[in-house]
């Protein structure tokens, strides 16, 4: 299965400590943070990585080239932000409409992809969810599941214990002609929450460990975890 890595953020809230990179190619313990996500995808067996840049694309696409550890990777460039969903459809242009794996590419998830990608073929659904179990769902918002389906989304202010979206999904490209999605438009609020009845996504549930590089401190908190765990 190919892959999108949607790596085109401006970082905005960490451009205090990495003021000229994209938020992905931020530096941890010596190595982009970009380099952790895709290394999980390899070793999960992914086919083909699409990485969606924009800001910055150049320090990306120099850094990785079209080959990255025997894995061929192309690019699918912004000329302007089009939100995650408008990326993932530009990264879709050119490609055969199988199900592709969807990742976020400033969070890292230590799951093993092959497992999901044959959990996911088993079962195919127009698209499926993966969420992590978190203590305290305050900062993302959460998402509710009944039997093993993602029933609705719940947004940011409530606090404790809950589920939420772990930045990782596999989908069929047909749902956004489907659906009348194109141009710049968020992947999560205008097509997950505007049509999750339709959808019914596949929910996987995983307590594996998780990081989103999103703000100063958990930036910092990636600098000593992530080594150990990737």
């Amino acid at each position: 299965m190919k892959a999108i890595v949607l790596a085109g953020g401006f970082g905005t809230r960490l451009r205090e400590r990495v003021p000229s990179l994209p938020k992905p190619m931020a530096p941890v313990a010596g190595h982009p943070f970009l380099e952790y996500v895709m290394n999980r995808l390899i070793s999960g067996g992914v086919s083909e990585i699409i990485l969606s840049v924009g800001y910055r694309a150049d320090s990306i696409m120099n850094h990785f080239g079209k080959i990255y550890r025997d894995t061929v990777v192309s690019y699918a460039i912004e000329t302007e932000p089009l939100g995650t969903g408008g990326a993932i459809v530009h990264a879709l242009r050119g490609i055969d409409d199988k199900p592709v794996l969807v990742i976020n590419g400033d969070t890292f998830l230590d799951i093993d992809y092959g497992k999901l990608i044959c959990s996911y073929t088993e079962a195919p659904t127009q698209v499926a969810i993966v969420l992590r179990k978190v203590p305290d769902i305050s900062r993302y918002g959460s998402v509710l599941v009944s039997d093993e389906r993602v029933t609705g989304f719940q947004e940011k202010g409530d606090s404790g214990p809950g589920l939420i979206n772990a930045g990782v999904y596999i989908v069929q490209p047909g749902i956004f002609e489907e659906h009348g999605l194109s141009g710049k438009f968020s992947f999560e609020t205008d097509c997950l929450q505007q049509y999750c009845a339709a959808l019914s996504p596949r929910a996987f549930l995983t307590d594996a460990y998780f990081i989103d590089i999103g703000i100063p401190d958990d930036y910092d908190r990636a600098q000593q975890e992530l080594p150990c765990v990737s």
